[in-house]
């Protein structure tokens, strides 16, 4: 496979970013709402596996296909000129050939950057850190081998999201994991469940690779996580629910009271249809 010049640009720019200072990466859920982040200025783009799956009538958690959600990737790769990396869950299978297989496919769909969990489903169990350095190492091996071996590989750990093992353990645990993964081969740990700044503080501290955190309401602000040490920063399904929120209340308004409060201070349809050139 031949990778042109400007995606590998963009996944040296998404590794530059990781580095300058605290990445702030919106996650998107499709073509428009991509453009519309990067129009808002983000500097590169996730996506999210719950808020493609409900935009495609499925449930998060591999329920939609992998063609399916590599579809919607490279729709949101051609959308936009920031680096764009993908979630791809648990990698589509178990198996180090199937996470491979996957990762080629993100390289072919234009983006350069891949997050990969190391849960077996939803909820646990996790691969065990050899297993899951197994994985990390068929990924890196597949940007090779597809032409972009400057992919960025950012593995998440579901170690405090879902609480495996005694809390006074799991920090020890992250570290034993980043340890592992970051000699297979990845570049980053992300670690949603965990937003206790002294906790977080320490893990940055230690950790082989740099550490990101899933925030939200309620949670410490990104200038709080980056004092901490975090490198990155997402929100998951944050903002696609906040979308569904807003078309829940609107619909409920309009049928409601027969009013439109709730679409007051929308963007512009012009402006929203000038960000496609075709």
């Amino acid at each position: 496979m031949t990778v042109d010049q400007s995606t590998k640009d963009k996944a040296q720019r998404l590794r530059a970013l990781g580095t300058e200072s605290v990445l702030v990466l919106p996650n998107a859920w499709d073509a428009g709402s991509a453009a519309v982040m990067a129009a808002a200025g983000a500097p590169a783009i996730g996506t999210t596996s719950g808020g493609v799956a409900w935009s495609l009538g499925r449930g998060d958690g591999e329920r939609a296909a992998r063609d399916e959600m590599l579809a919607a990737a490279a729709r949101i790769a051609a959308a936009v000129d920031v680096p764009v990396t993908v979630d791809i869950e648990s990698g589509y299978g178990a198996a180090p050939q199937e996470v491979a297989k996957t990762v080629a496919a993100v390289v072919a769909a234009g983006a350069v950057g891949v997050n990969l969990e190391d849960s077996r489903a939803p909820g646990g169990p996790l691969f065990t850190p050899q297993e899951q350095a197994e994985r990390i190492t068929a990924a890196r091996a597949a940007a090779e081998a597809a032409g972009l071996p400057e992919l960025v590989i950012n593995v998440r750990t579901d170690v405090y999201l879902f609480g495996i093992g005694e809390e006074s353990g799991r920090l020890a645990d992250v570290l034993d994991r980043a340890a592992a993964y970051a000699q297979a081969g990845a570049d980053g740990i992300f670690v949603p469940g965990l937003l206790d700044l002294a906790v977080l503080g320490e893990l940055a501290a230690r950790s082989p690779l740099p550490v990101n955190a899933m925030a939200g309401p309620g949670g410490p602000s990104v200038a709080e996580l980056a004092k901490a040490g975090v490198r990155r920063v997402s929100v998951g399904t944050a903002i696609a629910q906040a979308a569904y929120t807003a078309a829940r209340r609107s619909t409920l308004e309009l049928l409601g009271s027969g009013t439109y409060e709730e679409l007051a201070g929308s963007l512009d349809f012009s402006e929203v249809d000038g960000l496609f050139s075709s």
